[in-house]
């Protein structure tokens, strides 16, 4: 069911398909009620709350996967350097009856929600998840003296004030066929990243876009019993590919660039997994996304591995989010 629902999101947002006209109206009206949101925060009719620490917010403009999750994790050791970095996300997903939510590593993902605890296991600095940012934020710079605040996917969290926005674009896919939500995937039209500071594209960049590349590192093995072997290591026989991700297709591409003979397995973003979901019982490799592994850990055995990736960027990155964040040196005392 995930698969088939994920190709006909495919056919609409992506390309022809007929119910993308059908379903335009509904996307004029999403956007209309996206623009009178920003234009009540802007009139002051709603509260945008300050924190005393420098915010940067990464999000995008439109569902799904675009990569922000490894430029943040990027970002958060990155500037490292200079600052007391905390990150704050919404914790999509997690049942928790109060927020906000202190992260860590072998925080439940059931809990705090799975993107939020791949934040703390790869970030390196404090990590906390609710709805509410402003108090998410208040949390690390009270209980952690952190001194800057990186909001994952927070480009639409607007009571939150910022300091810097930066938008992850898909280099590939780019904007769909331009429609807001339901009609097309976008949340706000093209025209909302001329407001943000930065434009990172995954993948190919257009002008004044800096270009980011996500690329694979060794796949890690579940249980830990086994060393990290390279994606090649897999070439001749068939594996299991299992993600719930808002770009499978990203995933499963990555795995065919590596030769890798792959059977899917699409599920919806943030799915609940279940032992069944997971074993085959063939006794291939199964491989997966690190975010589907933190909810996956306790119930795979010993064919299950997760493939981690990492973002680079180009020095010019680097530059312009310098002159952007400028004294950074008296932000870290």
């Amino acid at each position: 069911m995930g698969s088939e629902l994920n190709a006909l999101l495919e056919a609409i947002w992506y390309g022809r398909h007929p119910l993308g006209f059908v379903l335009a109206p509904l996307g004029w009206l999403y956007r209309l009620a996206a623009g009178l949101r920003r234009l009540a925060f802007r009139l002051q009719l709603r509260q945008i709350r300050r924190v005393e620490a420098t915010v940067i917010v990464v999000g995008n403009i439109s569902v799904g996967g675009t990569g922000k999750t490894p430029l943040v994790i990027w970002l958060s050791r990155y500037l490292a350097r200079d600052f007391r970095p905390g990150v704050v996300c919404r914790g999509y997903g997690g049942r928790s009856r109060t927020w906000p939510q202190k992260v860590r590593a072998d925080s439940d993902p059931a809990t705090v929600g799975d993107e939020a605890v791949l934040l703390a296991t790869r970030c390196g600095c404090p990590v906390a998840a609710g709805p509410d940012r402003a108090a998410s934020a208040r949390a690390l710079i009270e209980h952690e003296e952190c001194n800057l605040i990186l909001s994952d996917d927070g480009l639409q969290h607007l009571s939150l004030a910022r300091d810097i926005e930066i938008a992850v674009v898909d280099g590939d896919r780019r904007h769909g066929n331009g429609r807001c939500l339901p009609a097309g995937p976008l949340r706000e039209p093209p025209s909302r990243l001329k407001s943000v500071d930065i434009v990172v594209a995954n993948g190919e960049a257009a002008r004044g876009e800096f270009r980011m590349r996500v690329s694979p590192w060794k796949a890690i093995n579940l249980q830990g019993h086994e060393a990290p072997r390279e994606l090649s290591a897999f070439a001749g026989t068939p594996v299991h590919a299992l993600c719930a991700i808002g770009n499978p297709a990203r995933f499963l591409d990555m795995l065919r660039a590596a030769r890798l003979e792959i059977v899917p397995h699409v599920f919806p973003d943030h799915y609940v997994f279940s032992r069944d979901d997971i074993a085959f019982g063939d006794g291939l490799p199964v491989l997966m996304t690190e975010k589907d592994a933190v909810k996956c850990r306790q119930i795979a055995g010993e064919e299950h591995w997760y493939v981690p990736v990492r973002a680079e960027l180009d020095e010019s990155f680097a530059l312009r989010l310098g002159m952007l964040l400028g004294g950074s040196a008296d932000h870290s005392e």
